[in-house]
């Protein structure tokens, strides 16, 4: 069984910074392409960034491009979020997911793991 773990989450004034982490455990996750996703109050939960089960390059939702940088962990079993210039729309929870020889994907029916999230809050 596949369990991710969220971590990295808090409370960061707008502007500021946060390094979010996903664990994984249970498989080999060089095999599998990651996701981060998030959701805000009252709104539906979207993709943020991801990368392919092959590739070491990581893709964006154009709300993140060049503020957010996702990577992989030496380790394969670790892939991080780091978040810069924090606004307050970025407030949410983030969810990691995994999706095995997944590529490509930013749909949330297309990850078949995922964390239980952790919180982001950027205050004004």
């Amino acid at each position: 069984q596949v369990q991710l773990v969220e971590s990295g989450g808090g409370l960061v004034q707008t502007g500021g910074s946060l390094r979010l982490s996903c664990a994984a455990s249970g498989r080999t996750f060089s095999s599998y392409a990651m996701g981060w996703f998030r959701q805000a109050p009252g709104k539906e939960r979207e993709f943020v960034a991801g990368i392919s089960w092959s590739d070491s390059n990581a893709y964006y939702a154009d709300s993140v491009k060049e503020r957010f940088t996702m990577s992989r962990g030496s380790a394969k079993n670790t892939v991080y979020l780091q978040m810069n210039s924090l606004k307050p729309e970025d407030t949410a929870i983030y969810y990691c997911a995994a999706a095995k020889f997944g590529f490509g994907l930013t749909e949330q029916n297309e990850f078949a793991y995922w964390g239980q999230g952790t919180q982001v809050t950027v205050s004004s």
